[in-house]
């Protein structure tokens, strides 16, 4: 039997199979034609982009690939590996485990090795960060520890709680539908008792009688012009009386409604009345006739009246319930809101945002509502808890301010548009039906049945933004107002 041939090329084939059966000759070829498809200087078409990892910047977070730390290659005292893993835990949370790390699976592991994490994560979840971290927390941990920290909330703004000044206010008529209190831009109170009517000066406690309209009528309502030189008086007869401040003479004596007018209103030129008579008359005293125009459409007395900031629209409110808005140019209302379920006496504009009104309803209602008066939405509401006799809006900052009748009888300061509430005052025994503000916008004074008129600092100054102290320029002894 012939033996197999051996080779000398060191290799152990099989028999029947010699070296040339490889064609390690057309391997290698195929080698160079591949070489030669990929060579740079030919341009290629493809879908895949494969980016260089010299460019990226993984170094600005010691993020990029390292040789592993063993025991013969010590880290050195003083390094930035603590810094590095911080940072690490900061932008991807605790739970990140570094493909270099005996964690990862070992020092041989690559970042894009499939069985590791991925180095950026998607929606990575922050709460899982430790929140036991010296270090937190910073711009990349929890935003919440950031603005409780960084910026700690504003202490509330403390508000006196008892009035820096009462006057006794004999024969201050209890009487829901009435308007007897109006404060000038001139500093002059005026408050209406019984058949007279009395000016107090702020600067001096100077009381002067303006009036007496005998003992067949009575005063139903007062209003200053916003220069606060003369002011008009409303009678239970259904007159509308214009008088010099501060001569104290009548200038003028306009009839027209049928029976006590309850409310008046002016703008830059116009004075409206409204009254128990269900009409607003508007009254322009330089015209001979009583009236220019006749607003209808309150289906019981009209108790609440008050012009825009910018003159171009008037709120009126009634014992029916409505709130009407009327503009100058139509003897209809432009708007119809009859969400109130009570009577609507507390009418207030923004003077920090045009279109912006606010109303209180009675005892059946005990709500503020806002509205836009441009399309008549609603904006918010907001239950007392008790009868809304006024409602005022300061000129110093976004704040209102509230008086109540049944059954708290309680003056209330709300922020808005929060409707938080900043302070709630207490002193009257009877239902808080009147309110007025003093020119600087600081002081408002409130007057009740109980025959007293409060003063109370509790807005801040326009400059200073702080509250006024409560031993101001008047003392705090309690005089009469005649």
């Amino acid at each position: 039997m012939e033996s197999p041939q051996k080779t000398k090329t060191g290799l152990n084939l099989p028999a029947g199979m010699n070296q040339t059966s490889l064609r390690l000759e057309t391997f290698s070829s195929s080698f160079r034609g591949i070489s030669t498809l990929s060579s740079p200087s030919k341009s290629t078409c493809s879908d895949r982009f494969i980016p260089c990892r010299s460019s990226s910047r993984l170094h600005a977070f010691d993020l990029q690939d390292k040789e592993p730390t063993t025991a013969t290659t010590p880290v050195k005292e003083g390094g930035n590996e603590a810094y590095s893993r911080l940072l690490k835990s900061e932008l991807f949370g605790s739970d990140f485990v570094s493909p270099l790390s005996p964690a990862g699976g070992g020092g041989a592991s690559s970042p894009m090795s499939p069985c590791t994490p991925n180095m950026l994560r998607f929606k990575t979840d922050r709460s899982n960060s430790s929140p036991c971290s010296p270090f937190s927390p910073s711009i990349l941990g929890n935003d919440n520890g950031l603005s409780s920290d960084s910026s700690p909330p504003k202490p509330p703004r403390k508000v006196p709680k008892t009035p820096h000044k009462v006057l006794d206010a004999p024969s201050l008529q209890d009487d829901f539908y009435l308007n007897v209190v109006d404060w000038s831009s001139q500093n002059v109170l005026a408050v209406g008792l019984g058949t007279c009517v009395y000016l107090w000066t702020a600067s001096n406690s100077k009381v002067t009688k303006l009036c007496d309209l005998g003992p067949n009528d009575s005063v139903c309502s007062l209003q200053w012009t916003r220069e606060g030189s003369y002011i008009s008086v409303g009678t239970s007869h259904g007159q509308v009386q214009v008088w010099d401040g501060t001569q104290c003479k009548r200038v003028r004596t306009m009839g027209g409604h049928q029976t006590r007018t309850g409310v008046l209103a002016w703008n830059s030129r116009i004075l409206s009345s409204g009254s128990r008579d269900r009409n607003i008359l508007q009254h322009d005293i330089r015209v001979q006739s009583d009236y220019v125009s006749k607003l209808v459409g309150h289906k019981s007395e009209v108790c609440g009246l008050k012009w825009s900031h910018d003159d171009r629209e008037l709120a009126s409110g009634g014992n029916d319930n409505q709130l009407l808005v009327w503009n100058n140019h139509s003897q209809q209302p432009i708007l119809k809101l009859t969400e109130h379920t009570a009577a609507v006496k507390a009418i207030t504009w923004s003077p920090h945002q045009s279109s912006l009104l606010a109303s209180g309803g009675g005892t059946a209602d005990r709500c503020i509502r806002f509205w836009n008066t441009t399309n008549g939405h609603q904006i918010n509401s907001i239950d007392t808890g008790s009868q809304v006799c006024n409602l005022a809006w300061s000129k110093n900052v976004n704040e209102i301010v509230s008086t109540h009748g049944y059954s708290q009888n309680q003056i209330m300061l709300w922020k808005y548009p929060s409707m938080a509430k900043v302070a709630t005052l207490t002193g009257h025994s009877m239902r808080v039906l009147y309110l007025a503000t003093s020119p600087d916008g600081q002081t408002i004074v409130t007057g009740a049945g109980d025959e007293t008129l409060r003063f109370w600092n509790v807005f801040p100054s326009v400059k200073m933004q702080t509250p006024v102290r409560d031993t101001g320029l008047w003392s705090l002894g309690r005089t009469q107002i005649r």
